[in-house]
């Protein structure tokens, strides 16, 4: 399997080297050259880990069975999720299902991926006779971040350092990453949104004398954001593991269509879908829900792709993004053109607009998108606990309100899969305002409350940060993110 840049479809890697280097040296995404296909019918008798390990063979032709087998026993077989399943489906109605893929160490999606990636970066670095020390940049908008700490802390050959927004995550994302233990991890508050996070990690692997200066100290850089292939990839496995799921239920017969609704702001997750949908998943429609950082809406409806607006923060903090990385990668898909898409993200770049032009309608097919403001998002895990006695967090209650848009529009029934992203144990602040509830300041009190209201369990991850030591305290500003890892590093 080769893969190419969404830039420079001549610039050629193998996966180990895409896995290693995680952007390419050109500002591109790496994508598969061909996409592999995959039967559902391989799955239907197999566990978890067992289909992540299938999906991972198609695109990972460098890594050997007895490899594969040691990264997704470590990442799905070991514990570190507590249900058996890792992303079982919950029943809302005889149409809609609701996915929970918070379930991992750090309650929410990016576990998934960030439970397989550290033990599939130390093996492409070995592969590639890579012995320097290997550096994990991540920007976080809050899930991204806590996962990827876990994941790789005191993972050999390896260190990470995370920036977050400084006023951008909810205390629970906060307490999550700034407890964090590990020789190895690092975080630092930036003051400044997500979009100044994202932006100053790609200006840091895109710099030739930063680069140069960590190579003097035997450092080398790697992502753990969506940007790098194998955090996208385990993704995948999810669409396919949920349709499988329904089958072996007898909720859908095999064949059937089916549709997905994704909560997203960087485009990764239901891109995710995507790369299912082309490797021969039968996916009806991808549901795009956006909060009130609509950006993504705006796209799909008329083919241009505009930043230059106001940035919210809200209740969904982690879809607070105006500037979707992966949707460079769709771009491609579609065109198939390099030139053009380097063209568009030029100008994303230097005028914070581009336009799809004539190829618009081919880019958006198999897509619906539409918004949920702060209020709807509120009145949406209202309504979704009083009909069905379910709790939702703030992202996954955008997507249900976007769902329920898009069946007034198209009346379409069709056997629907809701992407939970998060445990509503993150964001108690917001819940219990939703459920009427007078909130407590303490975020245990807030969590002793919703469980009091709900029933459901206080997940042992967050228990376990009662009384944690604050360890990582460093904020810096949004022009200074090389300053800062050179003061790590040095």
């Amino acid at each position: 399997m080769r893969f190419c840049s969404t830039r420079d479809k001549n610039n050629l890697k193998s996966a180990h080297e895409v896995i290693l280097e995680g952007i390419a040296p050109d500002g591109g995404l790496y994508v598969p050259c061909s996409v592999p296909a995959v039967d559902v019918r391989d799955m239907l008798a197999l566990t978890y880990a067992q289909r992540a390990k299938l999906v991972f063979s198609k695109f990972l032709d460098d890594y050997t069975e007895e490899e594969l087998e040691s990264v997704v026993d470590g990442a799905y077989a070991n514990g570190r999720f507590d249900e058996e399943g890792v992303a079982p489906l919950a029943q809302l109605n005889d149409s809609l299902f609701v996915m929970e893929l918070f379930h991992g160490p750090t309650l929410a999606f990016k576990d998934v991926a960030l439970q397989a990636m550290p033990r599939l970066l130390p093996l492409a670095a070995k592969k590639s006779g890579n012995e320097t020390e290997v550096l994990i940049l991540v920007a976080t908008s809050g899930d991204t971040g806590k996962a990827a700490l876990e994941g790789f802390r005191d993972v050999p050959g390896t260190r990470i350092i995370v920036f977050y927004p400084a006023h951008g995550v909810s205390r629970a994302q906060y307490l999550q990453m700034a407890t964090q233990q590990g020789e190895n991890t690092h975080v630092v508050a930036v003051e400044g949104n997500f979009d100044d996070c994202q932006r100053g990690v790609k200006v840091l692997f895109g710099d030739r004398g930063f680069e140069k200066e960590m190579d003097a100290l035997g450092i080398s850089l790697s992502s753990a954001n969506s940007i790098n292939w194998a955090r996208l990839m385990p993704q995948i496995v999810y669409y396919f593991s949920s349709y499988a799921d329904l089958v072996n239920e007898e909720k859908i017969e095999l064949g059937d269509e089916v549709n997905f609704i994704v909560p997203t702001g960087n485009f990764g997750d239901i891109l995710a879908g995507e790369f299912a949908r082309l490797m021969g998943l039968p996916i009806g429609k991808l549901i795009c829900a956006s909060n009130s950082n609509d950006v993504l809406v705006d796209f799909f409806r008329n083919g241009t792709y505009d930043s230059r607006r106001t940035f919210y923060k809200t209740v969904s903090p982690s879809m607070d993004i105006l500037v979707s990385s992966n949707l460079e990668r769709l771009l491609f898909l579609r065109s198939g053109d390099d030139q053009w898409v380097k063209n568009l993200m030029d100008a994303l770049s230097n005028d914070g607009v581009y336009d799809c032009g004539e190829i618009f309608e081919k880019i958006r097919e198999g897509f619906w998108c539409d918004k949920c403001d702060e209020e709807q998002t509120i009145r949406t895990i209202a309504d979704v606990f009083d009909t069905c006695g379910y709790v939702m967090d703030p992202h996954t209650a955008v997507g249900m309100h976007v769902y329920q848009n898009y069946l007034k529009e198209t009346g379409d029934h069709t056997v629907s899969v809701l992407l939970s992203t998060a445990s509503p144990y993150k964001f108690t602040d917001a819940v219990l305002r939703a459920l009427g509830k007078d909130v407590p300041e303490d975020t245990f009190e807030q969590a002793d409350l919703l469980f009091e209201v709900s029933g459901m369990a206080i997940p042992e991850p967050l228990t376990q940060l009662r009384g944690a030591e604050i360890l990582h305290k460093t904020v810096c500003e949004k022009q200074d993110m090389g300053d800062a890892v050179k003061a790590i590093v040095d």
